[in-house]
């Protein structure tokens, strides 16, 4: 597999509530859940400790997620460094266990190597009516991407493609 070593220093921005809440009653069924790009306080952590066992790594606490051992695990989910995207697939397609990934869909299928992970794989999307405002590395500040966030995922939902609604004022 080909790596890419390096994060990017703005690779770290975090999910807020609402764009979390869409996902939840797709996960009912999954008992232990890994959250590979999370530290303690992420929201991903915290709505899914409600209902499920969480497991949650980070590469700023030694959780690299190219490089450590596969947690036992049902399902995992998560918001993947942006410019990472395409090796954090290529690995969840490995790894073969239900997942959901919230990612950028702009360009999320265009480029020749995504282009054979995605059209050799099994794949599920969820789609949005409104754009995800992130929350900054300052956990303050939210940010407003330019491009719609979707959900990829793999064994999760019930259909190819489905559309929800999100209400953004649980940040």
């Amino acid at each position: 597999m080909n790596i890419k070593k390096v994060f990017n220093k703005n690779d770290e921005y975090y999910t807020p509530k609402y764009a979390i809440e869409p996902l939840l009653p797709f996960l009912k069924p999954f008992k232990k859940i890994w959250c590979p790009f999370d530290m303690e306080w992420s929201n991903y952590v915290k709505m899914l400790s409600k209902d499920h066992e969480v497991i949650y790594t980070h590469k700023d606490t030694g959780g690299d997620f190219f490089k450590i051992e596969i947690p036992e695990c049902d399902a995992i989910v998560s918001n993947p460094p942006y410019s990472l995207k395409t090796d954090v697939f290529e690995r969840l397609f490995e790894i073969d266990k239900p997942f959901a990934m919230l990612v950028g869909c702009l360009g999320v299928f265009e480029s020749k190597r995504r282009y054979n992970i995605f059209s050799k794989n099994k794949f599920e999307v969820m789609n949005f009516d409104k754009r995800v405002s992130f929350i900054g590395a300052d956990r303050e500040v939210k940010v407003n991407t330019p491009f719609s966030s979707i959900y990829i995922c793999h064994n999760i939902l019930p259909q190819q493609i489905m559309f929800r609604e999100i209400d953004k004022t649980n940040v």
